[in-house]
């Protein structure tokens, strides 16, 4: 085997176990993930599955972690938080 033929197997290999996990990220996974994708339809769905294959082990460490998707803090999320403790 040459190493052209090494790169294009680990390559290959990357994008199976990709669109494989896509199929059940896109199907399960992401509602486990984002609340916000609960209930969501096939087109959303769909739209997910060449990212997911892409970034496959970032959400695979996400599924298996439990963690849910973190919330933003800024400036303007402090403030808020800041007036609703004063209350």
């Amino acid at each position: 085997m040459s190493v052209a033929e090494g790169i294009v197997f680990v390559f290959l290999t990357y994008g199976l176990a990709g669109l494989v996990f896509a199929v059940y990220f896109a199907l399960s996974g992401v509602a486990r993930v984002d609340d916000a994708a609960k209930g969501s339809g096939f087109g959303f769905r769909l739209l997910i599955i060449p990212a997911s294959a892409a970034l496959w082990p970032l959400l695979l460490a996400r599924v298996l972690s439990g963690r849910k998707v973190p919330v933003e803090t800024n400036a303007h999320r402090q403030a808020a938080r800041r007036e609703d403790d004063g209350k």
